[in-house]
C-alpha cells in the first residue's frame, strides 16, 4: 500500500516540521534549545535548592508562584515556537505567469516579451499610501505590513521579525504569545533573583555567617543568581520596546525602518494604529487568531500537485509565448 504524502514534505520554505506537519519551527533550531535549557535548568536549581528553604522560613506561597510563572512561560514559548507566524502561500505557475502577462510590452516587432514585475504597488489604507512590494520567490506582491524572512524563505503576515530564541519567525498568528513570552519571562528572571538575594540574606542571619561563607554553602543560589542578573537587562529592555511597539501597534520592521510616525497629519503616519494605546494593545493582543493559510497536513493529489506545478506541457508553452522559463516547485497552498 503506497504511504500517503503530506503538503508539508514538500512545501517549498525552509522549515522544520514535527509531529506529521502539526509543529513548524525554522531550520536551525539550536538556539531555540538552548533557551529551552537555561530556563529549565536554572528554575530546577531554584525549585531544589531555594523553594524549600524560603517556604520554611519566608512564606510556602513562593513555591506556587514560582511554578505557576514557569508554567506560563514555557506555554508561551512553546506557542510561540511551534506556531504557524502567518505564512503566505507561494503563487502557483499560472498565476506567476498571469501576473506578468498583465504588464506585458511589446518588444519591437520580434513577439510580444515581458519586463519583470515592477518592484511595488501603491495602495491607501485608512488614507495612508502604502507600497506593497513584489516578491521575487514567491510571486506575489505582499500584502501590507508582510515582509520576506530570508532566514525560512518565507513572506509573513504582519511580519515583526525571525528570533532564533524561539527558533521561529514572529508574525502575525504567534506575536501575541511571543510578547507574553518575554514579559513572563521578565518577571521570572526578577521573582528568582529576588528570592535567591532573600534566601542568602536569610542564611547569612539564621547562621550568623559572612557573604563568602553564605555564597561557598550554597553554590546553586549563586548560579542562578548570575545567570539571572545577566539575563534579566536583556529581557527587560526587550520586554519594554515591544510593550512600546504593541502600545503603537507597529512591529519591529516597521520600526527599525522608520516607516511610520506618531504625529498625525504627516504622509507616514500610522494607518494601522487605533488613537490610543489601549485599544493598540486591545487589537494586537486580543484579536482573533486568523487561521493558518497553509493547509500542511493535507494530502497531496495529483489534482494539488497540476494545480500547485502545473503540467509540463503548459509551463513550455508558457515559456515560448511569455519569455520566461519557470521551475516548477510545491507551494502550500491551501486547495
Amino acid at each position: 500500500m503506497a504511504s500517503v504524502k503530506r503538503k508539508w514534505q514538500i512545501f517549498p520554505g525552509r522549515n522544520k516540521f514535527c509531529c506529521d506537519g502539526r509543529i513548524i519551527m525554522a531550520q536551525q533550531t539550536g538556539i531555540f534549545y538552548f533557551t529551552v535549557g537555561l530556563i529549565v535548568v536554572t528554575s530546577v536549581l531554584f525549585f531544589v535548592f531555594d523553594c524549600p528553604f524560603l517556604a520554611l522560613n519566608l512564606t510556602p506561597a513562593i513555591p506556587a508562584v514560582g511554578g505557576l510563572l514557569f508554567i506560563f512561560v514555557m506555554s508561551a514559548l512553546f506557542h510561540t515556537s511551534f506556531t504557524d507566524p502567518g505564512i503566505i502561500p507561494r503563487a502557483t505557475v499560472e498565476e506567476a505567469v498571469y501576473t506578468e502577462k498583465q504588464i506585458e510590452v511589446p518588444n519591437s516587432g520580434n513577439g510580444p516579451r515581458l519586463r519583470p514585475p515592477p518592484r511595488t504597488k501603491e495602495i491607501t489604507v485608512n488614507g495612508v499610501t502604502v507600497k506593497l512590494k513584489y516578491c521575487f520567490t514567491c510571486k506575489i506582491f505582499r500584502p501590507p505590513r508582510a515582509s520576506h524572512c530570508s532566514i525560512c524563505d518565507n513572506c509573513v503576515e504582519r511580519f515583526d521579525h525571525h528570533c532564533p530564541w524561539v527558533g521561529n519567525c514572529v508574525g502575525r498568528r504567534n506575536y501575541r504569545y511571543f510578547y507574553l513570552f518575554i514579559i513572563s519571562l521578565a518577571f521570572l528572571c526578577v521573582f528568582i533573583f529576588s528570592c535567591v538575594i532573600a534566601h542568602l540574606v536569610i542564611f547569612m542571619k539564621n547562621e550568623n555567617a559572612t557573604f563568602m561563607a553564605s555564597v561557598q554553602r550554597k553554590p546553586a543560589s549563586v548560579i542562578e543568581g548570575v545567570i539571572c542578573f545577566f539575563s534579566v537587562w536583556s529581557i527587560l529592555g526587550l520586554a519594554g520596546f515591544h510593550t512600546y511597539l504593541t502600545t503603537s501597534n507597529q512591529t519591529t520592521n516597521e520600526d527599525i525602518k522608520g516607516s511610520f510616525t506618531a504625529r498625525r497629519g504627516e504622509p507616514n503616519f500610522n494607518p494601522y494604529g487605533y488613537g490610543n494605546f489601549c485599544l493598540n494593545c486591545l487589537a494586537v493582543l486580543c484579536g482573533p487568531v486568523q487561521p493558518s493559510l497553509i493547509d500542511r497536513r493535507g494530502v497531496v493529489t495529483s489534482e494539488y500537485l497540476t494545480i500547485t506545478q502545473g503540467r509540463p506541457g503548459d509551463i513550455q508553452a508558457a515559456s515560448r509565448t511569455y519569455g520566461t522559463v519557470y521551475t516548477a516547485q510545491p507551494t502550500g497552498k491551501m486547495w
